[in-house]
């Protein structure tokens, strides 16, 4: 009888949610030219991190791209009143591709797609490998929005919560024991209580209480 093959982990970078978490919480380091490096520095220093960490056998990383995405067709004040990012933010993104280049890493993006919409293309396509036990992803990054790709410990996302060293791991059962429901609820919870980041407004007089009564006791 075949030997059953042992399940392989990939890992997603959430790229831009990466680099931002690192721009913000290093100091304003420069390079001998003057040029901005302390995201640069961070995000190496997380990619480390993550590869001792998650010792994944394969990684990619999902970018966004500067323009609009298709949210803004379907909701045109979305990510309005977001605050310009600042040059030296700017400079670091653009030569954050080289550090992954240097790790041997791909790069993924699309015009009109934000990273988050490539993550989860990523999870549909390999739903099968994932529920066949021949796989395990986990999601790297910073944003919210990447935990309702959670599904028991077949995806899991791997998150800072403060800094660039404290982080956690986000199971089903974490997300329910921190929502108290579960992640394919999480688009409900962020439609009803809103989303400032993202200029989502959410329902007039719903806060996170009421919103986690409300799909606690009906569900979706």
């Amino acid at each position: 009888m075949a030997k059953k093959e042992a399940k392989k982990r990939l890992v997603l970078l959430d790229a831009h949610a990466i680099i931002h978490r690192a721009y913000h919480a290093l100091p304003e380091f420069t390079s001998s030219k003057g040029e901005p490096t302390g995201a640069l520095y961070g995000l190496s220093a997380m990619l480390i991190k993550i590869i001792a960490d998650l010792k994944p056998d394969y990684i990619a990383a999902a970018y966004d791209l500067p323009g609009k995405t298709f949210r803004h067709e379907a909701y045109e004040e979305y990510k309005a009143g977001r605050a310009k990012a600042e040059p030296a933010l700017i400079s670091q993104l653009k030569r954050s591709r080289d550090i992954f280049k240097g790790f041997h890493i791909p790069i993924y993006d699309h015009p009109g797609f934000e990273a988050d919409d490539i993550l989860g293309t990523v999870v549909e396509m390999e739903k099968k490998k994932l529920a066949g036990g021949e796989l395990e992803i986990i999601i790297a990054s910073g944003d919210m929005d990447t935990m309702q790709l959670i599904n028991d410990k077949k995806v899991q996302v791997y998150t800072l919560k403060k800094g660039i060293n404290d982080t956690i791991l986000y199971d089903e059962a974490a997300i329910r024991a921190r929502f108290s429901f579960g992640p394919e609820l999480l688009p409900d919870y962020k439609g009803l209580r809103g989303d400032p980041s993202d200029n989502i407004v959410g329902v007039k007089g719903i806060g996170e209480k009421t919103a986690t009564d409300l799909i606690s006791h009906f569900g979706t």
